[in-house]
C-alpha cells in the first residue's frame, strides 16, 4: 500500500502545485517548496507510523510546519492555503494509506477547495489593495471619494493603516468592487490605473 499512496500523494501534489497554484500565479520557487514540503511530510510520517513512537510526533511536526512563516519573501494569505494543502497532502496519504478508498476521498476534497476558491471567475470583480496616497484627508467621505476616483471603483471597506503628517501621506488597506461595465476586466488586463501596477 506504501507504493500506492505515494502514487496518489504524488498526483496530488503535481496537480495542487503545478496545475492549480503555478498556472494561476506563476511562481515556480513556490512549486518547488510546496512539492519539496509535501513529499518531506510523506516521507516522515510514513516511517513514523512504522514505529512505536506513533502518530503523535506526525502530528506533532504537523503543527510546526503549520505555524512556520517563511521569512526569505512575500507570501500571499493564498499563497499560504496552498502551504497548508500540500502539508495535509502528504499527512493524509501517508495515514490513509491502508485505507485507499478513504485515502483518494480525502483527496479529492483537499483538492477541491483550492480549485474552487481560488477559480480566476470567483468573485472576480472583488479586490483588496494597499493605497499610498500623498494627501492626508481628515474627512472620510473625502477619502473615499478620492479612493473611488482613484481606483475606479465601489469601495466595499477602507482601513487606515498609516498616517505621516511630516511627509503628507497616508497608507489605506482598501476593499473594493470593480463594476460590470470594466472593459479592462473583461479582457483580464489589471482594471487599475497605470500607477497602482505592482502596489
Amino acid at each position: 500500500m506504501f507504493w500506492f499512496a505515494l502514487a496518489v500523494n504524488t498526483a496530488a501534489i503535481t496537480v495542487l502545485s503545478y496545475v492549480l497554484y503555478f498556472r494561476r500565479h506563476g511562481r515556480r520557487d513556490l512549486l518547488l517548496a510546496y512539492v519539496a514540503l509535501n513529499t518531506g511530510i510523506f516521507a516522515v510520517v510514513a516511517m513514523l507510523t512504522n514505529q512505536e513512537v506513533g502518530l503523535a510526533v506526525g502530528f506533532g511536526l504537523f503543527g510546526v510546519l503549520s505555524i512556520l512563516r517563511l521569512r526569505s519573501d512575500l507570501i500571499s494569505q493564498g499563497e499560504i492555503g496552498y502551504y497548508f494543502t500540500a502539508i495535509a497532502l502528504g499527512l493524509v496519504n501517508a495515514v490513509a494509506a491502508p485505507t485507499p478508498w478513504v485515502m483518494l476521498g480525502l483527496n479529492a476534497l483537499l483538492l477541491t477547495g483550492p480549485y474552487t476558491a481560488d477559480h480566476p471567475r470567483l468573485l472576480s470583480r472583488h479586490g483588496r489593495r494597499v493605497v499610498t496616497l500623498d494627501v492626508v484627508h481628515e474627512d472620510p467621505v473625502a477619502l473615499r471619494q478620492d479612493l473611488e476616483a482613484r481606483l475606479r471603483a465601489r469601495l466595499r471597506g477602507v482601513e487606515v493603516t498609516e498616517v505621516d503628517y511630516a511627509r503628507d501621506l497616508m497608507v489605506v488597506d482598501v476593499r473594493y468592487q470593480l463594476p460590470r461595465t470594466e472593459p479592462a476586466a473583461e479582457r483580464g488586463a489589471s482594471p487599475l490605473p497605470t500607477w497602482m501596477a505592482g502596489r
